[in-house]
């Protein structure tokens, strides 16, 4: 089984799912990514998880993110379970769920959790950056759900750090002040951080979040 690592590039796979076949870094494109796996269709948590982010597509689209979904159940399965899904969350499933039967996917990710169960990949969660590396895992038990207002906040902190050079301080919530990152210089700082900074250590700057007008 393999280890992923954060910084690692994702592996690509091609897989059946709810919305055709698809080669994963090609479907990925230049988008950020996320993909996540679910331990069985037909599970309580599950449903709302699935409910929840065809609620947030619009949270991820703005985000330049594409999501998709993954467990070792069949299509048709996933396919007769997203009625129960769109009927108990009032919603439309709108993004692809893979269909992983032979578990080569959950291996290669490395969702089997063996210590619950063979047949199970537990809840696992991967944010990948347009270069296809994993730059987030977030592995939950199969009773919790998952927090996906957590998950838009990481994805913003991750983009903020990408294309702005801050990174974020303990609780940091979209709008709060941002935390300059070392590797910038005092020669950097004017140009790249207009809003001006402030100094608490020399090693600990903040700065008005970059990307808010």
């Amino acid at each position: 089984m393999n280890t992923i690592r954060l910084g690692d590039e994702a592996p690509n796979f091609i897989a059946v799912s709810t919305e055709g076949k698809i080669n994963f870094h090609k479907w990925l494109g230049d988008s950020w990514g996320i993909l996540f796996s679910h331990p069985a269709d037909y599970t309580p948590v599950c449903t709302t998880e699935l409910g929840m982010v065809a609620k947030y597509k619009d949270e991820f689209e703005r985000r330049n993110v594409k999501v998709i979904g993954l467990s070792i159940d069949s299509l048709e399965s996933h396919l007769d379970w997203i009625k129960d899904i769109n009927e108990t969350q009032n919603v439309t499933v709108n993004f692809p769920i893979i269909a992983d039967n032979d578990k080569s996917i959950s291996e290669l990710y490395d969702m089997i959790h063996i210590n619950e169960h063979i047949n199970n990949t537990v809840r696992s969660l991967f944010i990948i950056d347009p270069s296809k590396k994993i730059r987030l895992i977030i592995t939950y038990p199969a009773s919790t759900g998952r927090n996906f207002d957590e998950i838009i906040r990481t994805i913003d902190s991750l983009q903020l750090t990408e294309y702005h050079r801050v990174a974020t301080p303990a609780n940091w919530k979209n709008g709060d002040d941002c935390l300059i990152m070392p590797s910038v210089t005092n020669k950097e700082i004017e140009e790249l951080f207009p809003k001006g900074h402030t100094t608490i250590k020399k090693y600990f700057k903040k700065t008005p979040q970059p990307n808010i007008s």
